[in-house]
């Protein structure tokens, strides 16, 4: 099922008058949103900047946006990292880049992942932010015809204003987010 970019502009939208009898909302600010989409990529200590490179430059082609990198908070001693070693990329997806992400993931790239069966509920956090690991970046259509040495995994991390999981849930159903059935 391919849904359009306006559908789920609207599908967004319109999850006031979807939920509004099940959880009693009185005006349609009180309905959930997507407030962003974080998108993240561990590099660890790399040390080939081709390789690191690469990592950004796909992860740049995938969502729009040129990623931020992401340095190490503390030193750990064990694992022979100093704060400030950038060990990551990460992505703050809002807005129409957002939208057309979200489009993107539900409607071409999960499907395309193998044995895809649809997302876990239990990813649904207290706060009614959902997270999805994603161990190939590949299953995207702007990297999939590319060599397959390279393959890295990503963290998405869908942050709403819902109160609760339970809200979340019913939100992220009604905007097309494939979850599975409890």
């Amino acid at each position: 099922m391919i849904i359009s970019m306006d559908n789920i502009n609207s599908r967004i939208k319109s999850a006031y008058t979807a939920l509004k009898g099940e959880f009693g909302y009185r005006n349609p600010m009180q309905a959930p949103r997507v407030s962003k989409v974080v998108v993240s990529v561990g590099t660890g200590r790399e040390k080939d900047k081709h390789k690191l490179a690469l990592i950004t430059d796909r992860l740049a082609r995938i969502t729009g946006q040129k990623p931020a990198p992401r340095p190490a908070k503390q030193s750990i001693a064990s694992f022979k990292l100093r704060q400030g070693e950038i060990i990551g990329q990460q992505v703050t997806l809002r807005g129409t880049r957002m939208e057309h992400f979200l489009d993107k993931l539900i409607n071409l790239a999960l499907p395309q992942t193998r044995d895809f069966q649809g997302l876990k509920v239990s990813a649904i956090d207290e706060m009614g932010n959902y997270s999805i690991g994603i161990k190939e970046h590949t299953i995207f259509p702007e990297c999939a015809d590319e060599e397959l040495k390279d393959v890295f995994p990503m963290g998405i991390t869908i942050v709403t204003t819902a109160k609760n999981k339970k809200e979340a849930e019913a939100f992220l159903r009604h905007i097309g987010l494939p979850l599975k059935s409890a």
